[in-house]
């Protein structure tokens, strides 16, 4: 089989690289995702970006991408498209207007839940399975034939959770992938070390990121020890600042206490929050408002991210709570989804 795959986040690659050790040997996979899974259209570090403005400069190159894939798809037999709604949905429109036969799975479905509504009409028009990550979704979508809940891809690719309170002496920094998110964190991080005495001081850094680049986005790195493998160490960690993402909710699962943290350029932060009707923006947090919960850890926004705060609730954050609610949140997402997105790919 020949599965056309459209995967432009890092997080996506995480989970496309876990679904694939699921799928028989004769599947290939042609389109945009992370070269260590065979040979994609292009260097997935070149198409990262964050934000309405960064999206907007790179509009010309996208559209040619999107067209570049419509052609690669009249050899598949199959598209998956991951995440990125942005990109896919205008791309599942084109693939469906020129194939309208081929089948189209959307695997990490748009938070259309939290804003853009719309999207929902559209992802049951254009695409021909949806697989979802998030229990609750399913409710927003009327064709329910469409769409089913496959688990969540975390809990395939983390084997093991904490049962107590870490009495390690690591404290794990995570920035982020993003330039942007990394340039706005670094400074208050490298403040925040300082203030936490010793404690051994862990930056985790995507394995993407050469020296070159490390050393001009994160800048002097010397008080830290860098790691590339993020479930390690959080599982060794006592505490972490975590940039929001991914891997805030990464560390829920895990059972790592944490303290999200999100600086966005001050235009996005304000389109954001006008189509964003949401109280919080962890994953973790999302997922225990939902199931009429508060929310399992604090969230700092903005100018709210301040030296003081962050170290202020890593010493005062009751541990054995959140302990418990990490038991809650992995109950809540039931199994890892990898095998299941991988029968609905070859059936």
């Amino acid at each position: 089989m020949k599965l056309l795959v459209s995967a432009l986040e890092t997080s996506s690659n995480i989970h496309l690289k876990e679904l694939k050790k699921h799928l028989k040997d004769d599947v290939e996979l042609f389109g945009v995702f992370d070269k260590e899974l065979g040979n994609p259209l292009y260097d997935l570090s070149h198409l990262a970006i964050m934000g309405f403005v960064d999206a907007i400069k790179k509009l010309r190159f996208f559209f040619k991408l999107r067209d570049e894939l419509v052609d690669l798809a009249k050899d598949c037999d199959k598209v998956l498209l991951m995440d990125s709604s942005g990109f896919n949905l205008p791309l599942a429109k084109k693939l469906k207007a020129t194939y309208p036969d081929k089948e189209i799975i959307y695997y990490i479905l748009p938070q259309a839940w939290a804003w853009k509504k719309g999207r929902v009409k559209k992802l049951e028009k254009y695409c021909t399975k949806l697989c979802s990550i998030l229990p609750f979704e399913k409710d927003i979508y009327t064709k329910k034939e469409m769409i089913s809940y496959v688990g969540h891809p975390l809990l395939d690719e983390i084997k093991e959770f904490k049962s107590e309170i870490s009495k390690t002496n690591k404290i794990v920094y995570m920035p982020g992938s993003r330039k942007s998110e990394i340039i706005n964190h670094m400074p208050i991080f490298k403040e925040l070390s300082k203030k936490i005495k010793e404690k051994k001081h862990i930056l985790i850094i995507p394995e993407k990121f050469d020296d070159d680049y490390i050393k001009k986005v994160y800048g002097d790195i010397s008080s830290f020890e860098v790691s590339r493998d993020s479930h390690k160490e959080l599982r060794e960690a006592e505490f972490g600042f975590i940039c929001s993402g991914t891997a805030t909710l990464e560390a829920a699962i895990i059972g790592t206490p944490f303290v999200l943290s999100y600086i966005a350029k001050k235009i996005d932060y304000f389109i954001a929050i006008k189509l964003i009707k949401l109280p919080s923006i962890g994953l973790a947090n999302i997922f225990f408002e939902k199931m009429g919960k508060k929310p399992i850890h604090k969230e700092f926004l903005q100018d709210e991210v301040t030296v003081d705060n962050l170290f202020n609730e890593y010493n005062s954050m009751n541990r054995n709570d959140y302990l418990k609610n990490s038991q809650i949140l992995r109950d809540y997402l039931q199994g890892g989804s990898s095998q299941n997105v991988a029968n609905i790919i070859q059936t």
